[in-house]
């Protein structure tokens, strides 16, 4: 994995902080279930002076159930909103059984599958927020036959407590986007090894 590193205007590769680069180095060590494909994205310019990002898919039988993107910001400068320097900014959508769109807790199960994956991995954070949106769509005179389909979005945003350790945090994004779209756990003792293709992983 790749990840892009973008700056304000005349900072410059050789002016780019120490904590960013490490930063951006434990991110590339992130691995990713063999359903998640991983890849970078031009990062955001306008929200911190350093900024990197990662885009995801994962497939399943040649069909996409899930998407994401993960940005990681850095203002040396610190920011009060974000309690720290560094801040992770999440989003994911996934394809949901239409019947569940009008379940009351689900908006709340969304949210715990990412504060679950984040302690799962031991990503330790403060400051998280974030939103969870079901969108169903039903369909309506000449279209009526065609069944409905629902989403699910989750946005949300924390500040790691170790920047160095990014791997951890972009690897619970990962489940995160695995577990909306539907798939089962990796069993306890089998392992997640990155193949040769960008980050494709496979399980041992």
């Amino acid at each position: 994995m790749v990840a892009r590193q973008e700056s304000n205007p005349g900072s410059g590769a050789a002016g780019t902080p120490r904590e960013f680069t490490a930063a951006v180095d434990s991110l590339r060590a992130a691995n990713f279930r063999s359903e998640v494909f991983c890849e970078e994205m031009p990062a955001p310019q306008r929200i911190a002076p350093y900024a990197t990002a990662l885009s995801a898919d994962v497939t399943v039988d040649d069909e996409e159930v899930a998407t994401g993107r993960l940005v990681v910001l850095h203002d040396p400068a610190g920011n009060d909103a974000w309690e720290g320097t560094f801040r992770c900014v999440a989003y994911c959508r996934a394809e949901i059984d239409h019947d569940l769109a009008t379940d009351p807790l689900l908006t709340d199960v969304g949210w715990t599958w990412l504060t679950d994956a984040l302690e799962a991995h031991g990503a330790e954070h403060v400051a998280e927020s974030g939103t969870v949106t079901r969108v169903a769509t039903e369909s309506y005179g000449s279209m009526a036959g065609e069944p409905g389909n629902a989403q699910l979005e989750i946005r949300a945003s924390w500040t790691p407590i170790d920047p160095t350790d990014l791997a951890s945090h972009a690897e619970a994004w990962g489940e995160l986007m695995c577990t909306a779209g539907g798939l089962e756990p990796v069993p306890d003792g089998v392992a997640v090894m990155p193949s040769r293709r960008g980050q494709r992983g496979g399980t041992v």
